[in-house]
């Protein structure tokens, strides 16, 4: 589901139960999954429709906002994990060259600006795909020459994510996220070599590395490619978004924020959506109820400041009729009969 879809479907259930609540909807994301539809819901902006080629380099329809001289690209749309089927996750095959045609087209069409949400990657590959592409766009096919690109440097990077892990080692892209984007354990090892030896021989040739920067670790290295050769500026993505939205603004006076994802545990903790939300609504005192498909870790969840953490998928049910989409809106909509959470609020944020 996408935030806005999560969002309509948790209402429903909620003024079921509670027809007299208060609710203000809001779509988030931290650069991931309807990371460009939030923005264009808080800023405004005109979509643009273009063909890219998607992780496994097959044609597919993908989508960039505009607003001004600025691109808003999120990469889930051309190198994301959801374009892929379960028995296709490959890490070692999955590139970003799609990410780079959205930017190569977003250039093209005028935009100074390119903020790009690093988030929900099905790659690995430290960014060479969409390096790939844009030197086939402005440079000489070499992606070394891409710093030196007089085109590229009149461009301003922003890179939006709440991941801070470095490119390679015990907490790097290949460790921490590609078991999840369907590595085995001897994968695993190859990526992480593979990220080491690529930042090794581009810090010879650049004569700078950014592989242990913060960031150089999200979407399988490509934060890494962005602040190598781009010169990119990494952001909070959930900042970036919040400020945009005024969410400070719009929580100051909820009793209850409610907030979810696909699977609450100790990475929550480690700069994901969640946790973004958590802070900024601790300066306010708002409490934070975390919903998830999946939930482990729950003592610490609660110990770290949420409220509530609750799992919305009955006990044993089927991850691969968990993740359907009318599955996981029924299960939002029903939860709110048999939570307490909300017996003592009014005032909602979602």
């Amino acid at each position: 589901m996408t935030s806005a879809e999560a969002n309509s479907a948790a209402a429903e259930g909620i003024r079921d139960v509670y027809p007299d609540a208060t609710i203000v909807q809001m779509p988030v994301s931290d650069g991931g999954e309807g990371w460009m539809e939030a923005f264009v819901a808080a800023k405004g902006g005109e979509i643009i429709e273009t063909e890219v080629f998607d992780p496994l380099m097959r044609p597919i329809k993908s989508q960039y906002s505009i607003c001004g001289d600025t691109a808003i690209i999120e990469i889930a749309k051309a190198s994301g994990i959801a374009l892929l089927k379960p028995s296709e996750l490959n890490p070692l095959k999955a590139n970003t060259f799609g990410t780079g045609q959205l930017i190569a087209n977003a250039i093209r069409n005028g935009c100074k600006k390119i903020i790009v949400g690093l988030g929900g990657s099905a790659t690995s590959d430290c960014g060479i795909g969409m390096l790939t592409a844009l030197a086939e766009n402005f440079s000489d096919g070499t992606i070394v020459k891409l710093p030196e690109s007089q085109l590229l440097k009149n461009i301003n990077f922003v890179i939006a994510t709440d991941v801070n892990n470095p490119l390679y080692g015990e907490n790097g892209a290949a460790n921490v996220f590609a078991p999840q984007k369907g590595a085995s354990p001897e994968m695993v090892k190859i990526l992480d070599s593979n990220a080491q030896k690529f930042a090794n021989e581009m810090a010879a040739i650049l004569g700078y590395d950014c592989s242990k920067n913060p960031g150089a670790g999200a979407a399988g290295g490509l934060g890494y490619a962005f602040m190598q050769f781009l010169g990119a500026e990494c952001r909070s993505g959930a900042d970036l978004l919040f400020d945009a939205a005024d969410f400070d603004g719009k929580i100051a006076d909820a009793d209850l924020i409610i907030t979810g994802e696909g699977s609450a545990d100790n990475q929550t903790l480690m700069g994901k959506l969640p946790s973004a939300i958590l802070r900024r609504a601790t300066k306010f005192g708002v409490p934070v109820a975390l919903l998830a498909g999946r939930v482990a870790d729950r003592e610490k969840l609660i110990a770290a400041g949420f409220r509530d953490v609750v799992c919305i998928n009955r006990e044993g049910i089927l991850m691969s009729e968990a993740i359907k989409n009318d599955v996981a809106k029924n299960n939002l909509r029903q939860i709110w009969a048999i939570i307490p959470i909300l017996h003592t609020f009014s005032n909602l944020i979602l």
